[in-house]
């Protein structure tokens, strides 16, 4: 079972849309190691995160981080250890469309 280590994704969500960032591929599996949350703005902003199931549709249970905040011009690095399986989906939103998410790990395939 190789491993590869890499970005797993990014994206710079519009405001208060609920977002995929990274779904697994078909037979993978992935390691979540850092997720970072970046600011752009002079504003603090909110931000929530999600991991679905199975790209289950939205549902409260899902909700990692919901309602943090990210300072003005600054990044939040959030280091987990999470196991995801194929199809399940990591999912950003953010109450400002200049903050961006970015998320490294690894695949298992």
């Amino acid at each position: 079972m190789p491993t590869t280590y890499k970005v797993l994704g990014q994206i710079n969500p519009a405001a208060n849309t609920l977002s995929n960032v990274y779904t697994v591929p078909s037979a993978t599996q992935a390691v979540i190691s850092t997720i970072t949350i970046c600011n752009q703005t002079a504003v603090n902003s909110s931000y929530s995160i999600a991991v679905a199931p199975n790209a289950e549709e939205d549902n409260t249970k899902h909700y990692i981080i919901r309602g943090g905040v990210v300072p003005a011009a600054d990044s939040i690095a959030i280091t987990l250890g999470l196991t995801i399986d194929a199809g399940d989906q990591i999912r950003a939103n953010t109450n400002n469309n200049s903050i961006s998410f970015s998320i490294f790990g690894s695949e298992i395939t």
